[in-house]
């Protein structure tokens, strides 16, 4: 491979690198992370689920992270609850048929979301319609919202209990570093709840 044709691959890691360094040196980040570690670890601990939503690469990490969760991550454990919304094609495409792409995690959340349970909603934008209307109806039903955006954040920092911002406009940057903080929201859940065998077992941090 050339100098000319690395260059780009180059520059494209250099990016990569700048935003998660970005993250690293904002202490809001952290604490954000850390917050809500305590309120999913919270809903698990006392019997609740977590829904999780997004569009396109978002739906994508709002499956992986369930994933995580409800098999394993780093080791074998307990399941812990965790229902992606955007993996059911009879459902999807009835409620986009019957009313609207809009409604498409709403319902969902009407009708699945309980008090206590908690809504991670995922947005690069911080601004789809559905994702939106996902978190209204979450707030009404009492369960706890935690938005994963970009560094505008949209609609989604003023209307959600948490909102973690990836330090980015950049749409796949912005979806890497996602995926980055849920690998660590589920591996310290995982730690919290799920103790490896030998090790006490924590008691979950309530969520203020």
């Amino acid at each position: 491979m050339t100098q000319a044709a690395a260059a780009p691959v180059i520059e494209y890691l250099a990016r990569s690198r700048d935003v998660l360094q970005a993250a690293i040196e904002d202490p809001g980040f952290a604490a954000t992370i850390t917050a809500i570690v305590d309120r999913v670890a919270a809903a698990l601990a006392a019997g609740c689920k977590i829904l999780l939503a997004g569009n396109g690469g978002s739906a994508a990490d709002a499956q992986h992270l369930a994933g995580e969760m409800l098999s394993r991550l780093n080791y074998d454990r307990a399941p812990g609850a965790a229902i992606a919304l955007t993996t059911d094609s009879s459902v999807l495409t009835a409620i986009g048929n019957d009313y609207g792409y809009e409604q498409l995690f709403e319902r969902q959340v009407r009708g699945l979301g309980r008090k206590g349970d908690v809504l991670i909603a995922i947005s690069t934008s911080g601004r789809s319609p559905n994702i939106l209307r996902a978190i209204a109806a979450a707030r009404e039903l009492g369960v706890v919202t935690i938005g994963l955006t970009g560094m505008s954040g949209g609609e989604m920092p003023a209307i959600c209990d948490l909102c973690l911002r990836a330090p980015s406009d950049s749409t796949p940057l912005i979806q890497q570093i996602h995926i980055t903080a849920g690998h660590v929201i589920c591996g310290l859940v995982e730690e919290r709840l799920y103790p490896r065998a030998g090790t006490a077992r924590p008691h979950a941090t309530a969520a203020g």
